[in-house]
């Protein structure tokens, strides 16, 4: 009796399968016919979800001459773009279930484009009234770079979806291989934009041809999708043409866009032969266009100084991690004749914007090449050079791992016996990067010294420490006294060795495991 029983509750459960199959086909046919064929399914989402990844690869180099480059604003333009996708998504998936899907993908991609090409004079109008890096001022404009334009081109995916999903059974399969089309786009949109279009094409003509091509796609969506055209036409146009033309109205914040930064050239106040060559809102170089061995930096003039104390006037071969204006480099040149000068600037637009602007010539004795100053520096033979400068920065703070422990000790192969590092920081109050920098350069170099403004060296002010390194006694009073010849404030002190360990006593010692470079210099509320 039992086994009738079972035998009947089985027919039950299938005529009410079958019952209910018979209800959802004819949903099901619906479903099927409004769905979109399978290949412009997988564009839709490919394109949509590549065109984020512009957008947030992009935004870097936007925001950076108003808050620099470096890890805060990396952290922040990644947070908000992945903030953007989650967003976009969960709002996407709502309209899903409560409007058809045809209807608004269109404007989704219009929306997205309209908003894509006003990133551009909103950030610039944004950027304009911020002084600093505070952390509240990155979040601000990376926001005002990703969020928008990315939330409402996220949308696109779920709604896709939804018009996809016509048979439960394959809803795994459906989802699966949209999302994974989704990551594809980008990934390569990653790749395009960080291999191809940053190296070739200014970021406003980036974002001015990506916000065009997502308005007319959007436009040509809804006509397909939906087919109600007039109104429709009308928005997509008048928003359109007055986004693209405050677009390409937006005033150009730089000079040049390089590799790695904005770069303007101005003149100094009061000294009209000297250009000021400034990287993403920071000045990293003074060159006198008549006289390039005029220095007028302090930091440049130490660094000189310190050079001087390697066969004064005679030969040097000098090797020179960043070059930017080739401040240094040049002058090395034009008073150490026999010596041989290379320096490594992994930023070949700012080369380039020195021989256009700043009068600068390579020659047989002067070379730069192109790429990362420790790659360079590791292949450099050991003891083959008299003197190492490292004077490479991302707005406020240097490469991590350039300021390592183990590029002193490449720094040290390289150098010949008597040789000299010297080294450029800036940091503000408590100085905790400059005074690990320094007690790094201490457990690799038998003497080390700094030159720098008292009110600096005390804690009191931020600015540029200049650290001399040698495994060789260095000469103080000749120091000193060349420093003091050179810099025109006659307010520049060398700090001698017992004053130098003081200052680094106690400080983290940087090493390729562990360099929090971004998080030790602090930059105070009067520079935000």
């Amino acid at each position: 009796m039992s086994h009738l029983k079972q035998e009947e509750q089985k027919r039950q459960e299938q005529q009410k399968r079958e019952q209910q199959e018979q209800k959802e086909s004819p949903r099901r046919q619906e479903a099927a016919a409004s769905a979109m064929p399978p290949f412009a399914a997988a564009a839709l989402v490919f394109f949509a979800s590549g065109a984020v990844l512009i957008l947030e690869n992009i935004a870097v180099r936007l925001v950076a001459p108003y808050i620099g480059i470096n890890l805060q604003v990396n952290s922040a333009v990644i947070g908000t773009a992945l903030a953007s996708i989650a967003l976009g998504s969960w709002v996407g998936g709502r309209v899903a279930d409560r409007v058809p899907p045809r209807a608004v993908i269109g404007w989704m991609l219009m929306l997205g484009g309209v908003t894509t090409l006003l990133v551009l004079p909103l950030v610039r109008a944004v950027g304009g009234m911020v002084n600093g890096t505070s952390p509240i001022a990155v979040i601000t404009l990376a926001g005002l770079a990703v969020i928008v334009p990315a939330a409402l081109l996220s949308t696109v995916t779920p709604l896709v979806v939804k018009l996809q999903l016509h048979d439960l059974y394959r809803t795994g399969s459906i989802v699966g291989r949209l999302s994974s089309l989704g990551t594809l786009g980008g990934i390569l949109a990653t790749f395009v934009t960080g291999f191809v279009l940053v190296a070739s094409v200014r970021t406003s003509v980036i974002l001015l041809a990506l916000g065009i091509v997502l308005t007319v796609g959007g436009l040509v969506c809804h006509l397909l999708l939906w087919g109600r055209t007039a109104r429709a036409v009308a928005a997509f146009t008048v928003l359109g043409v007055t986004a693209t033309g405050l677009s390409v109205a937006a005033p150009q914040a730089c000079d040049a866009e390089t590799t790695y930064a904005c770069a303007n050239i101005e003149a100094l106040k009061g000294n009209p032969s000297v250009r000021v060559l400034k990287a993403s809102n920071a000045e990293i170089s003074h060159v006198d266009l008549k006289n390039p061995t005029n220095l007028t930096m302090g930091y440049v003039q130490a660094i000189v100084a310190a050079s001087d104390l390697v066969n004064p006037g005679g030969h040097l071969d000098g090797f020179h991690i960043g070059g930017a204006g080739e401040t240094v480099p040049t002058y090395l040149e034009r008073t150490r004749p026999s010596g041989d000068q290379l320096v490594y600037e992994i930023d070949g637009g700012l080369t380039e914007l020195a021989k256009d602007r700043l009068n600068f010539k390579e020659s047989d004795r002067l070379r730069v090449v192109t790429g990362d100053g420790r790659q360079g520096l590791q292949k450099q033979p050991a003891d083959s050079r008299d003197l190492v400068v490292g004077d490479a920065f991302g707005t406020h703070s240097p490469p991590w791992h350039l300021t390592t422990a183990e590029t002193a000790e490449h720094v040290r192969r390289v150098l010949r016996p008597g040789g000299v590092y010297a080294l450029n920081m800036i940091d503000f109050p408590p100085g905790d990067f400059a005074r690990a920098e320094a007690a790094t350069l201490r457990s690799v170099f038998e003497h080390v010294v700094l030159i720098s403004y008292d009110a600096i060296l005390d804690g009191k002010e931020g600015g540029n420490v200049v650290a001399v390194a040698s495994d060789e006694p260095l000469d103080m009073k000749a120091l000193q006294r060349r420093v003091s010849a050179r810099d025109t404030t006659k307010q520049l002190k060398v700090a001698d060795e017992q004053r130098t360990a003081k200052y680094a006593k106690g400080a983290q010692l940087l090493t390729d495991d562990y360099a929090p470079v971004d998080q030790l210099v602090t930059v105070p509320l009067r520079y935000w």
